[in-house]
């Protein structure tokens, strides 16, 4: 239990730390830096999604090639879909602080999920070790600091340093509420465990590919992509 406790945490230690630098930077963050820090997050999202979310759904799926996919697709799919439709629900609303608050906690909760799931699955003894939990953990928390510091930044032209901060850090609260639920979920319902892995990392991957990629477009961003995965990858292989 201690270990589930640390590892749920990690991700929002990360947006803490991402958050505080609202009161060490300018008013405004450099665009060449936000699109490093966005491709380095797209990059280790992605990884992430492949390796500890993913191929672990397959490999839970059973050994027959004809049927071991049918989890992971639904699941990525249904994962994909949902996340848009709550992003088409908010693009109708009115926009306005709130709003904008709500839609990055939105899109903080794939990853409290696919954190979740990933410990859920490693206390079961399934196929993901709790080693590869851990670094899925570390890998979203890494790729929280840069996320937690352009929330908060950009939070800045709105409302205070301080007031900036807490809408940072309260933005990275969900994720960890959000892995509590995944493990309580799987726990109740086994069977459903390789839907869960991947309907995760369809949401991770509608946010990368719908907010994440085309914010890094260029060859920063595609620099900052390529370190994120490498080492995303680096850690689910050494640790996994």
């Amino acid at each position: 239990m201690a270990e589930l406790s640390v590892g749920i945490l990690i991700p929002l230690f990360g947006t803490t730390l991402g958050a505080l630098l609202v009161f060490f930077m300018k008013k405004r963050m450099d665009s060449t830096i936000k699109k490093i820090l966005k491709g380095f997050a797209a990059g280790v999202m992605l990884a992430a999604s492949i390796w500890s979310l993913i191929l672990p759904s397959i490999d839970l799926s059973g050994d027959n090639p004809y049927t071991c996919f049918i989890p992971a697709t639904a699941g990525f799919i249904v994962g994909m879909v949902g996340l848009m439709g709550l992003d088409v629900f908010l693009s109708k609303k009115k926009k306005n602080l709130n709003l904008m608050n709500f839609a990055v906690i939105v899109h903080n909760i794939p990853e409290g999920l696919s954190v979740g799931v990933a410990f859920a699955a490693a206390l079961k003894g399934d196929t993901i070790a709790m080693t590869a939990a851990f670094a899925l953990s570390l890998g979203i928390g890494i790729q929280n600091i840069p996320e937690g510091s352009i929330v908060s930044l950009n939070m800045l032209p709105y409302c205070s340093k301080k007031r900036s901060f807490w809408i940072g850090f309260l933005s990275g609260v969900v994720e960890p509420i959000a892995s509590v639920l995944a493990v309580l979920l799987i726990y109740l319902i086994e069977p459903i465990l390789p839907y869960c892995l991947s309907f995760a990392a369809g949401a991770m991957m509608y946010v990368v590919v719908d907010e994440l990629i085309p914010d890094s477009n260029g060859l920063v961003g595609t620099s900052g992509f390529c370190i994120g995965f490498c080492i995303m990858m680096i850690l689910d292989v050494m640790l996994g």
